[in-house]
């Protein structure tokens, strides 16, 4: 945080809940339960936003949703983000300059990579590429124009039957992809 101390989110299995750890002075961190309605915080990602607030990024195992949580200075405030099949696995989290959340994620339903971003007002979600089992394991950055920009694993394909490193990035019309590495199985575990 502003004061160089770390902020952790991570996931409770012993009971199924987003946790919060804040080390102030790192000899006893502050651990706040985030949510704990059903098995929540599976793949956590967390960003700050200028005033120091943690936003946070998670899956609902439970319900196979994507949902997000982000302190209002007062109260917690969770949201789900998309409740259409099993989505929200392997996300990533990051706040552009407005403080307005953008995730990328994996669909496991429908093997797809999804990108959501809060406009202010709604959550706008969409599919980035649909074709063969893509999106494990994405890695979100913004650009200074506040464009996503995506990496992440093609887990099969069923033209190439690549288990290749991808990239995509929207370049304020349309997203483009392209295949970073695809020499043998290459790709998981990325980071943007």
């Amino acid at each position: 945080n502003s004061n160089g101390f770390p902020v952790i989110s991570y996931y409770d299995g012993t009971n199924g809940d987003l946790k919060l750890a804040v080390c102030n002075i790192c000899i006893s961190p502050t651990l706040t339960t985030v949510d704990s309605a059903g098995d929540v915080g599976w793949y956590t990602s967390l960003a700050l936003n200028a005033a120091g607030h943690p936003h946070i990024s998670y899956y609902d195992q439970g319900n196979g949703d994507l949902k997000y949580a982000h302190w209002t200075g007062s109260t917690w405030d969770l949201q789900t983000v998309d409740n259409q099949g099993s989505g929200g696995q392997y996300n990533s989290l990051a706040l552009d300059t407005a403080d307005h959340p953008h995730i990328s994620y994996f669909d496991s339903s429908n093997g797809d990579l999804k990108y959501a971003r809060h406009d202010g007002v709604t959550w706008q979600v969409e599919t980035v590429e649909s074709e063969g089992d893509v999106g494990c394991y994405s890695s979100l950055a913004l650009d200074r124009l506040n464009r996503p920009h995506i990496s992440y694993y093609e887990d099969f394909n069923t033209y190439t039957g690549g288990k290749d490193l991808k990239y995509a990035w929207y370049d304020g019309s349309a997203w483009q992809i392209e295949t970073v590495d695809s020499d043998g199985n290459v790709g998981s575990h990325t980071s943007l």
